[in-house]
């Protein structure tokens, strides 16, 4: 960080507990969100469910190609560098070109997905065509939700201005109001479709507030990004066409979530049950994969732009090994237990045992695909750091054509479970090809004592998997032996209890392996 900034570097794994913190909270407020709608919408027992899923998406698939996937990519490097070497100033003319072209931008695909709404559900829930009632409200929900997109653009964008300058926790906190303000509105919800257009206008409300708070936060910390008339500048026009190669690698990603929705739209209620799946199954790459990937870009770029082989080296050991010692628990307990999971903490209300089911099925095959996710966060930013885009996009490439010949094959054959064996499978290649590219490169290649380590992180997480999967066996037992004392939650009580017991086991065996070390923990959280 240049001395302008007034800030000290700080380690990756620091910053990522910053930002990982932060996240928790919001993903706990997420997943009391998610409790209180699957409560009050459902799942397969009425339209309101599918379609409030479907106006979620919508919106956030486009926000995962432009704002954080693609352009992000190749701004924070940008301002990052221009920080270092030209100073503040013009690192924040930069800021404030690449937020009025990009705002534009989503603001005008905004308008023109809301005008042509009806079109395009007619091809994206083309399910929904036999249940004119279901496809009216999916459109209108969509309607009301699009314009969240300009929002989150700034979101993104000024984050990375927050992140580039090593404040990570405001823009981390940011996801927070959006699970407090549709708790809120959810709330008042009389029926579930009553309850699905206060959680669509929730979102809305939410985006506003969350890109009014990170302004104040730029402001706050010196930055001086202000709302300027879009210009096609030198550095925007360079920005544009390294973004591009970006924006092609999220497209490639989000395709796979597109036809896993395409084709989830003709089986009622499968859109949610992925949904809630999806929201188990991101926890881990939102806690860890999106926290370390956010603190490690700018990080990495630093050690790049400064030509410090052995710090890119150690910072990507570091992120590997941390990133794996907290995804890995979280992997184990969905591929042990997740009916456990997913019936002791979502089934009651209009959220059926049938619906239970049918989302366990699908978490687990997201589980084995956790790590991969996760990894993907933290090699991305080993080719940005270094402007490179395109390579990331061909890998993204060969992980669709893999995820469309699972999901069409299988998803005929067992179901949603076949389009969560799709999406894992495309992760691991994705990462696969990545890892070997830098390897190839001599660009980065995991250490020796951080492959010894990581070998000990994985054993540990194989027999907590073991632990949960016996616990899941005997669950009956378990909350029989609850009952008497608690009467009321038993299965919540149990499944809280379980998890909070296996972790307790993993982190034993860390410590038992010497996987983790005291002096390694207070390493890592030192500044510098």
């Amino acid at each position: 960080m240049s001395q302008e900034t007034g800030s000290k570097p700080t380690s990756v794994v620091r910053s990522s507990l910053v930002f990982g913190g932060m996240t928790l909270v919001s993903r706990v407020m997420g997943f009391a969100r998610d409790l209180v709608i699957t409560a009050v919408m459902g799942a397969s027992g009425n339209i309101a469910a599918d379609a409030y899923a479907t106006a979620l998406t919508f919106p956030n698939l486009f926000r995962r190609i432009f704002a954080e996937g693609a352009f992000t990519a190749a701004f924070v490097p940008a301002y990052s560098a221009a920080l270092e070497k030209e100073g503040p100033e013009a690192a924040d003319r930069l800021a404030r070109d690449a937020m009025a072209t990009m705002t534009m931008i989503a603001i005008v695909l905004s308008a023109l997905a809301m005008i042509f709404m009806p079109q395009v559900m007619a091809v994206f829930s083309h399910g929904y065509a036999d249940d004119p009632a279901k496809m009216r409200l999916t459109i209108i929900l969509t309607q009301i939700t699009m314009p969240y997109l300009p929002c989150m653009t700034m979101v993104a964008l000024l984050s990375g201005v927050l992140n580039a300058r090593g404040r990570f926790a405001l823009s981390a906190f940011v996801p927070t109001l959006l699970n407090l303000f549709m708790l809120v509105f959810v709330w008042f919800g009389k029926d579930p479709i009553h309850a699905s257009y206060l959680a669509a206008t929730g979102v809305l409300s939410a985006g506003v507030a969350q890109a009014a708070l990170l302004v104040w936060g730029c402001r706050r910390t010196g930055a001086r990004i202000g709302f300027v008339w879009p210009k096609l500048t030198t550095e925007m026009r360079g920005l544009l066409l390294l973004a591009v190669p970006g924006a092609l690698a999220a497209a490639a990603t989000q395709i796979n979530v597109f036809v896993s929705s395409l084709l989830a739209s003709g089986v009622n209620g499968a859109r949610t049950w992925l949904s809630v799946a999806d929201r188990l199954y991101q926890l881990p790459l939102g806690l860890v994969g999106v926290a370390i990937g956010v603190a490690l870009l700018p990080t990495l770029s630093r050690a790049v732009q400064s030509g410090d082989t052995q710090r890119s080296q150690n910072v990507m050991d570091d992120a590997v090994l941390f990133a794996m010692a907290l995804t890995l628990p979280a992997a184990a307990a969905l591929i042990a237990m997740p009916f456990f999971l997913i019936d002791g903490l979502y089934t009651r209300g209009e959220f059926l045992a049938h619906d239970a089911q049918e989302t366990a099925r699908a978490l687990l095959h997201y589980g084995w695909g956790v790590p991969a996710f996760v990894l993907a966060r933290v090699l991305t930013p080993a080719f940005f750091a270094r402007k490179d885009t395109y390579g990331p996009m061909k890998f993204a490439m060969v992980s669709v054509v893999v995820n469309l010949a699972c999901g069409l094959t299988l998803f005929p054959l067992i179901g949603v479970a076949g389009l969560a064996i799709g999406t894992s499978a495309a992760a691991w290649v994705n990462v696969g090809l990545m890892w070997w590219t830098l390897s190839r490169r001599k660009t980065w290649s995991l250490g020796p004592k951080a492959a010894t380590g990581l070998f000990k992180i994985i054993l540990a997480g194989i027999l907590m998997g073991a632990f949960c999967a016996l616990a899941s066996h005997y669950r009956a037992a378990i909350e029989g032996a609850l009952h008497p004392l608690l009467h009321h939650m038993t299965k919540e009580i149990a499944i809280v209890g379980v998890c909070l017991l296996g972790l307790f086991v993993y982190i034993a065996l860390l410590f038992v392996t010497r996987a983790v070390r005291p002096s390694d923990i207070k390493k890592a959280l030192r500044k510098g």
